[in-house]
């Protein structure tokens, strides 16, 4: 049974949109208007005609001087809390959706929506198909809309969707004004880069509410195509970078590692770039140089030009500084030469001055949950890091014999100073204040603040990076090199043997302007005499692959070869002249420098590799990735012929991937495959 009456939280002058101070002639004035603007949404003739009566009803009373000074009197002993009237009219049921309408013309929408939801409920709900279910319908829907709106503009957009999908529900339940509903879809969508902000903002104790704003986040990069995409019609390039920007700072550097990981490997270029930087940041800050092997991996399998002084960085942090200073040295461009030569005479602190400036400009600002100084000393002084370099090492079976802690009087007298600047060509990978339009919510934690309105262009990466510009350094490591050697730490700055940590998939880098090691013997080659030399392979012998689409046998057939120059030349044989015919320069170099440390110590290495199995993972028109089983063993003899290391026989499982380069497929990189 239904309820006699309904009670509005509003009053007469509220109802009739009129001052309390206003006379009877306003008040006339007024109800004469309101009556000329109908609403024209499509409500019944019957609810319109209720709606004028209750507006004559209210002007009857307020243009009556002694029924109004009543009715003031108790507002007046309302508003002191003198009494237990509550500011409320009572509407008679039959004039329920015109009190309805008329409150949400009073501009209470959220309390409309309420009370026309308890309406369409049972007991009251309205006889299906009547005119009564319709009007009180349309009227939930119009009220949930502009709810919805309040809310959002008051910053509540949890809330604000929350209220969309109520009507929603309630509208699909009914049935009814599909335009509405449509209208509430593209509402819920457009919340969505605003309750991303609200839920990311919050604190990080809140694990539901942030795991709903990743969620959300997913879906708004899903919807535009990705990152680089720009398909969603109310989303513009220029707006979702400026979000993008903005919500960076609210992400923790383990989310952003997640995130951008998981889109870097569905393809998208920019994502695979902020996760390298992502896990350089966290191998860093909490001293896992693993992480950072694998931001290596990472930015080395990307095949972007123009990252030497990146990965050059990356190998310094691993304590590989003959990679380091061989990558920067053949990769840097003369501005940055320029700039480093100014810093030191010595190459180590060059190089450790441009780490330095790297890290506090371009890798560790932006994340929640970090607050860490690019201190190298601190860095290479963690017995995380001594650990896993120590590990490295005899994972590789190499021998090592700590250096003198010996510094030049240019790196002793290297000291820091600070300046500001730097991008990579125009790629501003630091998160300065940004606004997009989006402010976070009311409980958004105090840092970082991103609401100073510093209209700031940001640009995702294109295919190929540009080369690094000339970047002004804020921050340099003052005599690093001298303080490790006093710490007694020197040993992992030292000239390791050159080789890298597995790389993943992709293309690595080609090294601009390096020469090129055809043909030409290493120097300081040492044969232990135990073992007879092997010549070096003949010129000619390495066939390049050049069909478009290479079938599994001839991509087994290339990397064979591969595989069987680089066991020769480790073995002690000069590099092939077209080595560079089958593998690019980066696969080349490390081999080249691999076998020169080799050399520079006396050592050679004798290596068994088979290929057991090989399957294509990936295949698109420029790159082709396989995962093979092969079946390894090495030993390793010094100069007199002593065995100083060994791997025995083993299966390991690698993924190897080749590019495309004019007509040619050259093996690009190789990683141990999860």
């Amino acid at each position: 049974m239904r309820h006699c009456r309904l009670d509005l939280p509003l009053d007469h002058f509220r109802l009739l949109g009129v001052s309390p101070a206003s006379d009877a002639q306003t008040v006339l004035r007024t109800l004469a208007t309101r009556l000329d603007r109908s609403p024209d949404q499509g409500f019944t003739a019957d609810t319109l005609l209720a709606r004028a009566e209750l507006l004559r009803s209210s002007a009857d009373l307020l243009s009556d001087g002694e029924r109004r000074a009543v009715y003031e009197s108790h507002l007046t002993s309302l508003a002191r809390g003198e009494g237990t009237v509550v500011a409320a009219l009572e509407v008679p049921s039959s004039r329920e959706v015109a009190g309805l309408l008329l409150l949400l013309e009073a501009g209470q929408p959220a309390d409309c929506f309420e009370l026309a939801c308890r309406s369409l409920q049972p007991p009251q709900a309205p006889a299906l198909g009547s005119s009564r279910e319709a009007d009180l319908t349309l009227l939930a829907g119009l009220a949930c809309l502009e709810a919805a709106d309040e809310a959002k503009q008051s910053r509540h957009f949890e809330s604000a969707a929350g209220i969309l999908r109520q009507g929603l529900q309630l509208l699909q339940r009914m049935g009814q004004v599909p335009e509405l509903r449509e209208c509430m879809h593209r509402e819920l969508e457009r919340l969505i880069p605003y309750r991303v902000l609200d839920l990311l903002s919050r604190d990080l104790a809140a694990k539901a509410e942030r795991a709903e704003g990743l969620s959300l986040l997913e879906q708004l990069v899903v919807r535009r195509g990705g990152l680089e995409a720009n398909s969603d019609p109310d989303f513009s390039a220029e707006e979702f970078q400026a979000f993008f920007r903005q919500i960076r700072g609210f992400l923790t550097v383990q989310e952003q590692v997640d995130l951008f990981s998981r889109w870097g490997d569905e393809g998208s270029n920019a994502a695979d770039f902020l996760a390298t930087t992502a896990l350089t940041a966290s191998g860093f800050a909490q001293r896992k140089p693993e992480r950072i092997a694998a931001a290596c991996d990472r930015l080395q399998a990307s095949g972007r030009s123009g990252i030497e002084p990146l990965l050059a960085n990356l190998h310094l942090l691993l304590g590989d500084v003959d990679t380091a200073r061989n990558i920067f040295e053949q990769g840097a461009n003369k501005d940055l030469k320029a700039w480093a030569a100014r810093q030191s005479d010595d190459p180590l602190a060059q190089l450790c001055a441009y780490c330095c400036d790297w890290l506090s400009r371009d890798v560790l600002p932006g994340y929640r949950d970090l607050d860490a100084d690019p201190d190298l000393e601190a860095y290479f002084s963690d017995r995380d890091v001594v650990a896993w370099v120590e590990r490295e090492d005899r994972r590789r079976g190499r021998r090592f014999d700590a250096p003198s802690a010996q510094v030049s009087g240019a790196s002793a007298a290297f000291l820091p100073s600070s300046s500001s600047g730097g991008e990579l060509d125009g790629f501003d990978w630091s998160l300065p204040p940004v606004s997009s339009g989006l402010s976070a919510p009311d409980h958004a934690a105090p840092e970082p603040d991103y609401e100073e309105e510093t209209p700031l262009s940001w640009r995702l990466p294109s295919l190929t990076l540009p080369r690094f510009s000339l970047p002004a350094p804020r921050l340099l490591a003052s005599a690093v090199v001298l303080v490790l050697a006093v710490a007694g730490g020197a040993w992992l700055l030292r000239p390791r043997p050159a080789t890298p940590p597995p790389v993943p998939s992709g293309a690595s880098p080609a090294l601009p302007n390096r020469p090129k090691p055809a043909g030409v013997p290493i120097q300081g080659q040492v044969k232990p005499q135990s073992q007879a030399p092997i010549a070096a392979l003949p010129q000619g012998t390495l066939t390049p692959l050049t069909a478009a689409e290479p079938s599994e046998t001839q991509i087994r057939s290339l990397l064979q070869a591969w595989l069987a120059t680089k066991t020769q030349v480790l073995a002690g044989a000069s590099l092939p002249a077209n080595l560079d015919s089958i593998a690019r320069e980066g696969m080349v170099e490390r081999l080249a420098s691999e076998r020169r440390q080799d050399a520079a110590n006396g050592a050679l290495q004798t290596i068994e590799v088979s290929i057991i199995d090989l399957a294509i993972s990936e295949r698109t028109p420029g790159r082709i990735a396989v995962i093979t089983r092969l079946r390894y063993s090495d030993s390793q003899r010094d100069r007199a012929g002593k065995v100083v290391g060994s791997t025995p026989s083993t299966t390991l499982r690698n993924v190897y991937v080749f590019g495309r380069d004019g007509s040619r497929w050259r093996l690009a990189a190789s990683h141990t495959a999860d």
